[in-house]
């Protein structure tokens, strides 16, 4: 059965109702479920469908003996009697059509008794459903992007098989752009997985009550993306301490350590615009303060940092150590996710923790009062928020029912709402410029000033070609700010030459990532500093600039100050992404979707619109290809030589340079 309702579409048959409905320009919104009423979350379409002011699309609905239309701007959609969608452009071009494989309708072409269901909802025990989504693939060929950050190296995810779920380094953000003119959102935050075949594109969520997915129509990949920001929100706009240089490592472990590390970067006169105390300055994990054995006077050195004209950055952890002054009192009150059974732990890492549920609103409340108190009173505003290890908050279905106060069906949701705690707090405190760094995000993260970086990765040339895709494709997906750790995370001697390359290499590019942060752990371990506390998690080796040489020092003061001169632009970069959702780092088929060859290439891209930047990605790489999008000219900021665009060139790449070329005007100027 078909019929209108208002603006929306519903069919029902047997036990499933599903809704059609426009939901903002060219786009339509599309949910099913098997339950005794519609879900009402509205997870990532957390923005009304009209925001105010915007008028609103004309849509139709045409009911006819073969089903039924909704027309929304550019796109349309036609459900059949026997429920099947299939949804055109407005040249009438099928953009996504379900796959069915059934006799529901003899008369279609694709009839089959194999008997598959483009919606299919299998029970769980126990409850809600596993559920899985397929559509047809309408050309091998086709290209697809987006969908938050995956360790592996390509931006085109066609042919791929990737987990929906958090882990650390991996953040799942469930929107795609397609080269064939649409985007997709999985409105859905639980577990799952997504196959993009070349037979079959599918969706699947582990455990839930509802479909649900966003669609919308676009002829450039710039239309698609700044749509899916009008529904899922935009970040603020990136205060000015995020524009230059952010110094960090694993980690500093006394106020002296780092109050001398500031002082010295001031005295060379190198710009910094803010520096990191990590984790483990706390005396216990779930006591969010400074311990005072350590940080004498927290107070006195943030103002010192002021004076010096460098923010300050702490990380907060969400786990609980049972230990901690705190455990009790939010065990009594419910803050803390919950086991089926046995022992109330979800992580042993220097004490038998439990993350506090960021789900809970109250829960909300007492961790940012906490954060108030003993952080934001003394002048920090900015907020490092690990997850600790996410894979932990993304549930562990087999053997937790219950394990963040709620079901599987919103493990992915954690991250967000973890960024909610502070965004919240920070908002009623009057500051409007929020940035919270984050290990993961989901899709609409971005609106709660999450910036997200790569999480603990390998220092090697491998794992920097991974963080490339993976910056690209976040800003596909929605996530403009996006950073990765210079030098990468785990291992690296300062004093090894083959790491000093790596370093150098990953500096350079890392000046035109959206933030450009210094961090990780280096070796060899530094002594242990005092005996209580976090004391025992001892230092990494030096991470600052002077670190690695006197020849890596000037090519990463020459960097810097590259960065500093760029301030002004970057600033104008980060507007254009607080108003319309713009990536900031940006394939070259997002600014140049007319040129073939931008669709191909998969190792540089735009800074913005006028800074086209070439990494160099191998070890011991003294040269390299890089491509000039077609219809403009471009000038080698290095060299200033100037060439005429729609042509490959080899560049030269000694070690203090990497290929970056300024398009100064178009070939119809």
């Amino acid at each position: 059965m078909i019929k209108q309702d208002g603006n929306k579409l519903i069919y029902h048959f047997d036990a499933e109702e599903l809704w059609i409905e426009p939901w903002g320009a060219n786009a339509l919104r599309i949910r099913a479920t098997k339950m005794n009423r519609m879900p009402e979350a509205e997870y990532a379409l957390s923005i009304p469908a009209m925001n105010p002011g915007e008028e609103e699309t004309e849509s139709k609905i045409l009911l006819t003996e073969y089903g039924a239309d909704l027309i929304n701007g550019k796109i349309s959609v036609h459900i059949t009697n026997g429920g099947k969608l299939t949804i055109k452009n407005e040249k009438n071009e099928i953009l996504l059509e379900e796959y069915w494989r059934n006799r529901m309708d003899v008369l279609d072409e694709k009839c089959s008794a194999i008997e598959v269901e483009a919606r299919e909802f299998r029970p769980n025990i126990g409850g809600d459903y596993h559920l899985t989504m397929r559509f047809e693939s309408q050309d091998p060929n086709e290209k697809l992007f987006g969908m938050g950050q995956y360790q592996q190296p390509y931006l085109d995810l066609k042919g791929l098989d990737m987990e929906l779920a958090h882990r650390n380094s991996q953040s799942s953000v469930p929107f795609a752009v397609s080269s064939r003119g649409y985007g997709i959102l999985w409105n859905n935050p639980a577990i799952g997985r997504v196959v993009f075949g070349k037979n079959t594109m599918s969706f699947e969520a582990n455990s839930t009550k509802i479909l649900d997915y966003w669609v919308v129509a676009g002829e450039t990949p710039a239309q698609i993306v700044e749509a899916y920001a009008n529904v899922t929100g935009k970040v603020p706009m990136m205060p000015e301490y995020g524009l230059g240089f952010w110094q960090c490592k694993l980690r500093y472990q006394t106020q002296d350590e780092l109050l001398k590390v500031a002082r010295e970067y001031k005295r060379l006169g190198l710009p910094i615009d803010l520096i990191v105390i990590d984790f483990f300055h706390w005396p216990k994990q779930g006591e969010w303060k400074f311990d005072p054995t350590y940080w004498p006077d927290p107070k006195a050195m943030v103002a010192e940092l002021k004076e010096m004209k460098i923010e300050l950055m702490v990380s907060i952890w969400p786990t609980v150590d049972r230990e901690s002054e705190n455990y009790n009192e939010m065990l009594e009150n419910g803050y803390l996710i919950r086991t089926e059974r046995g022992f109330r732990v979800g992580l042993n890492f220097e004490g038998a923790t439990i993350h506090y549920d960021a789900t809970n609103p109250d829960a909300r409340t007492y961790l940012w009062e906490k954060i108030k108190k003993n952080y934001y009173d003394l002048g920090i505003r900015i907020f490092w928020l690990d997850e600790a290890e996410p894979e932990y908050t993304a549930y562990d279905f087999d053997h937790y029912r219950y394990y963040l106060g709620t079901d599987l069906e919103i493990g992915n949701l954690y991250p967000r709402e973890y960024a909610k705690t502070f965004y919240e707090g920070m908002e009623k405190e009057g500051q409007k410029d929020i940035v919270n760094l984050l290990r993961c995000a989901w899709a609409g993260s971005q609106k709660y000033g999450a910036l997200v970086w790569s999480g603990d990765i390998a220092s090697s040339f491998d794992s920097m070609r991974n963080q490339l895709a993976a910056g690209l494709n976040m800003g596909i997906a929605g996530i403009p700010w996006w950073t990765t750790d210079i030098g990468g995370f785990h291992g690296g001697n300062p004093n090894d030459p083959a790491f000093r390359e790596l370093f150098v290499r990953w500096f350079q590019w890392g000046t035109f990532c959206p933030v450009m942060r210094l961090h990780g752990d280096r070796e060899p371990r530094q002594p242990q500093v005092g005996t209580t506390g976090g004391a025992h998690c001892c230092s990494g080796a030096e991470n600052e600039v002077w670190s690695y040489g006197p020849e890596v020092f000037e090519i990463c003061k020459k960097y810097m100050n590259l960065r500093e001169e760029m301030r002004e632009y970057t600033r104008g970069l980060m507007r254009e992404a607080h108003e319309k959702g713009t990536p900031v780092m940006r394939t070259l088929f997002y600014e140049f979707p007319n040129d073939l060859i931008a669709w191909e290439t998969e190792d540089e891209y735009m800074y913005g619109d006028t800074y086209l930047i070439a990494p160099v990605l191998y070890a011991g790489q003294t040269s390299r290809k890089v491509y000039l999008p077609a219809e403009h000219s471009w000038k080698e900021l290095e060299t200033n030589l100037t060439y005429e665009g729609g042509r490959w060139l080899r560049v030269d790449t000694p070690i203090d340079r990497i290929p970056v070329f300024r398009k100064i005007k178009t070939i119809m100027e």
